[in-house]
């Protein structure tokens, strides 16, 4: 998934949150367009019509620059609480949810990020950690409240069980560079998650 901004903003003088969203939008168009090794401060000013010094002073290195853009953009697939009453609801509202972010997640794995788990000695799962397991709180009150309801067996539920079903979506994703039809959201649900823990 790329996202797409307006192109470079007029030189105009900006402050706190909306320079530092210019900021990171612009830092995120250069990675898609340059990748992280060809990424440059100076290029991020001139797309967000500041100047380098500007970009400078928010962050010291590349790597500091790029991990807030990314973080940026995955703060646009914030997760809610479907709440529906039914596990099986529940656990296919929140894959759907997160389809966009793993497709996001997917697209900045791509060669663009290479250079950049090279040069900070990371690897995709730490870079996962800080976009996706923050939302794992909500997902692990979908399941508690299923074994309140007495709907799955709370013994049944490991920690890779409770994972598998994200898992899977999150596999998809990266091997097909886009996100997980509904139907087989569904089939991931009603043919492996749900017949484990029931």
């Amino acid at each position: 998934m790329h996202l797409t901004s307006p192109g470079p903003n007029p030189r105009r003088r900006r402050r706190g949150a909306e320079l530092r969203a210019a900021l990171l939008d612009a830092a995120w168009e250069e990675l898609m367009e340059r990748g992280y090794a060809g990424l440059a401060f100076a290029a991020v000013a001139d797309r967000a019509g500041t100047s380098r010094p500007v970009v400078n002073r928010h962050w010291a290195t590349k790597d500091l620059l790029v991990r807030d853009a990314i973080g940026r953009v995955s703060d646009n697939f914030p997760l809610t609480d479907p709440d529906t009453g039914s596990l099986r609801e529940d656990t296919v509202s929140l894959l759907e949810q997160l389809n966009g972010a793993f497709t996001m997640f997917a697209t900045a794995m791509t060669a663009q990020l290479a250079a950049y788990f090279e040069e900070t000695g990371t690897t995709p799962a730490d870079l996962r950690a800080s976009l996706i397991d923050e939302r794992w709180a909500l997902i692990e009150s979908v399941t508690r409240r299923a074994v309140e309801r007495g709907e799955i067996d709370g013994t049944k539920l490991t920690p890779r069980i409770s994972r598998l079903p994200y898992d899977l979506l999150r596999h998809q994703v990266l091997m097909d560079m886009k996100p997980m039809p509904s139907q087989e959201i569904q089939e991931i649900v009603d043919t492996i998650y749900l017949p484990l823990i029931t």
